[in-house]
């Protein structure tokens, strides 16, 4: 079984904005410079999770309402992909791409699924959204889950779970993450150094974790260290795209597909208001989430906003696009020794190549 890569740090109950503990949307735009409000209508993000969450449509309603984001109406469908014109619409369904007839209920995915709905609203909330919800928390119920996204029409789609990485990656990579034409971003995960998977397959953006603070003493008003958890490292199974052989650090430290491409915030201390009303251990309402299941829906939707998926080859665009991202040069998560678990000047495992400065690198 498949396990999400959330995060959580405590339960935040409160009755108005000013109140809700953990950064709100417009602090994430602020930090990342993105033009929220403006773009992002013709795309459609993908959020796939495992099990229903029975609240996840009401419970997003309070989240965008809460924050003064547009109302997302339902979706509909033609032929089995989206179609509604124009607008935020949101639309839930099973992996077999079903509306009506949903998996069983999980309290603790749903978490993991308001975050991600959440996190994506938060940045591009004139996006079109597509929950897709596995049988159960397989790699092939969740695949089956990432090819219906697909179908759906999806431009991008975010994987907040994750694995260890083993021999069978490559066949896993071909059967369910190979969709040329959408933008993949994947959860390097929560238990600092060692590689993952679908984080390290070739065909996904995998996405780093930072510690994100105010700093009035920078230019941004921002500043960013590694997080101690997010995932990283060497996959020593899915091979080496060439937009990483082609980058010294990386050459220098793995010869197979390292992880991670480019980060955001996902420290639980600096974590994000997510709302989810469906009981977990007794903790409903506000609560604020960590865990690169923040990272991951964030970078999928900095790509809707980008409006480039059509055009990219899989995660090769922010290599050439460095001077678009925020460096993020301090922190470590493990002892590895090398740039694999520790943050310096260009490419390290903890955060990539960086976190969004706007839009340009994605």
């Amino acid at each position: 079984m498949l396990t999400t890569s959330n995060g959580k740090l405590f339960n935040a109950r409160a009755t108005s904005t000013s109140a809700v503990a953990g950064y709100h949307p417009s602090d994430l735009q602020s930090a990342y410079k993105l033009p929220s409000s403006s773009v992002g209508g013709g795309q459609t993000v993908a959020i796939v999770d495992a099990y229903n969450d029975p609240t996840a449509a009401s419970d997003l309603a309070t989240y965008r309402s809460t924050f003064g984001l547009p109302a997302a109406s339902t979706c509909s469908l033609a032929s089995g992909r989206i179609v509604s014109p124009g607008g935020a619409c949101f639309l839930q369904v099973s992996q077999s791409g079903s509306t009506g007839r949903l998996p069983r209920s999980n309290s603790s995915w749903s978490q993991e699924i308001s975050l991600d709905l959440d996190m994506v609203s938060a940045i591009c909330p004139n996006c079109k959204i597509a929950l897709v919800e596995a049988s159960s928390a397989t790699l092939a119920n969740l695949g089956t889950a990432e090819n219906e996204a697909a179908a759906l029409g999806a431009t991008e789609i975010s994987n907040s779970y994750g694995g260890d990485a083993s021999s069978s990656d490559p066949t896993f990579d071909s059967a369910y993450y190979d969709h040329p034409r959408v933008a993949i971003t994947a959860s390097s995960g929560d238990g600092g150094y060692g590689a993952g998977y679908p984080a390290a397959s070739t065909y996904v953006t995998a996405v780093g974790g930072t510690t994100l603070n105010p700093d009035a003493s920078t230019a941004r008003g921002w500043s960013e260290t590694a997080w101690s958890g997010a995932g990283s490292g060497c996959s020593g199974y899915d091979a080496q795209p060439a937009w990483q052989a082609a980058n010294p650090v990386i050459a220098a430290v793995c010869p197979w597909r390292a992880e991670a491409d480019v980060s955001a915030v996902a420290d639980p201390n600096t974590g994000v208001a997510v709302y989810d009303s469906y009981p977990f251990q007794g903790q409903s309402g506000w609560m604020v989430f960590g865990g690169t299941s923040v990272s991951s829906p964030i970078t999928a939707s900095v790509y809707a906003l980008a409006g480039n998926a059509a055009a990219l080859t899989y995660g090769s665009y922010p290599y050439s696009h460095t001077s678009s991202l925020n460096d993020v040069t301090s922190g470590s998560n493990g002892s590895c020794g090398n740039a694999l678990c520790i943050a310096g000047s260009g490419w390290d495992g903890p955060t990539g190549l960086g976190t969004p400065n706007g839009t340009g690198a994605f």
